[in-house]
């Protein structure tokens, strides 16, 4: 029964076989092309400590333009304006950065629970 649950679900959310999750992933990239994002910007380093201690982990340039970004499309925004059509076209929204050592952050921090470690940080996020 979980299997035919994590196939449905594994189906729902893959673009190259649902028709939907293709046109969503559509209209996510055309909005973060506009503002020249991309997806990993989206992460909030206040909303998930993991993502904060991620982020420190990365090398300073990939911060600096993740930084970048994030000021360009605010201003953008606060202009009520669009990135160039020359440059939206060579926008990747979905080239991660921040995901694999996401995941390393995880992996380290399920790792020390399982051995019975206290977390690193304790936090309550109001």
């Amino acid at each position: 029964m979980s299997s035919m649950i994590s196939a449905l679900s594994n189906w729902l959310v893959n673009p190259r076989r649902n028709p939907l999750a293709r046109l969503h992933m559509h209209a996510v990239s055309s909005r973060l092309r506009k503002y020249g994002l991309r997806y990993d910007d989206l992460y909030d380093p206040y909303f998930d400590l993991d993502i904060k201690e991620a982020l420190g982990r990365l090398p300073r340039e990939v911060v600096d333009a993740r930084i970048q970004r994030l000021k360009r499309s605010m201003d953008l925004s606060m202009k009520h304006q669009y990135l160039p059509e020359d440059l939206q076209a060579v926008q990747t929204p979905f080239r991660g950065y921040l995901s694999d050592m996401l995941a390393l952050v995880k992996k380290e921090n399920a790792e020390r629970e399982a051995l019975g470690a206290l977390p690193l940080y304790q936090r309550t996020i109001p």
